[in-house]
Order: structure tokens, then sequence, then C-alpha cells
């Protein structure tokens, strides 16, 4: 029995919330000889990563994943614990103001 633990990033369609997901996989085989693929999440057999993950931001189950890793290589897509900072830029509209 191989086991092996991957981490699955997530990214929320709806929202745009990015999570990411651990698993363990255990790799076994049944009493016929043939392969199976477990997944399990905090010890329970859970179905693999797919599209379609429910958001734990605002529950939308339109959530896409990445490739594993991708995150690493994108940094900019998590979010920071910190609150940004607000824009001091003033909003200028591109229309003019009517005359009267």
């Amino acid at each position: 029995m191989e086991e092996e633990r991957r981490i699955v990033p997530f990214e929320c369609r709806s929202c745009w919330h990015v999570w990411e997901e651990d698993y363990l996989v255990r790799h076994v085989e049944d009493a016929h000889g043939n392969e199976a693929t477990l997944w399990l999440r905090d010890g329970i057999a859970v179905p693999p990563p797919s599209p379609g993950a429910r958001c734990p931001r605002c529950g939308c189950e339109q959530a896409t994943t990445f490739p594993e890793g991708y995150l690493l290589h994108h940094p900019e897509l998590i979010p920071s614990d910190a609150a940004a900072a607000p824009d001091e830029t003033p909003l200028l509209s591109p229309v003019p103001r009517p005359l009267y």
C-alpha cells in the first residue's frame, strides 16, 4: 500500500476565493488484485477532487481546480491575511459633466 499527500488548489468562480485542500491518497489492491485509489480527508474516504467543489466562503458549487503546485508558481493568487490599504487616487469619470 502506497500513500501520498496531495494538496489541491481551488478557485471559486463566484467570489474568486482561492483555497487549498489536503488529501491523503492511498493506492491499494482489492481482493481480486485490481488497483484501487482511495482519497481521504481527515481520515474519511471522500470522492476525488473535481471541478464543482463547494466554496467555503460563499457556498457556490462552481469552483474549479488548478494543477497540483500551481499556487507555488502564482503566489499573487493566495489571499493575504492583512487588509488591503485603500487607494487614495480620486476617481475621475471619462464622461463630461452636463452644463446645465
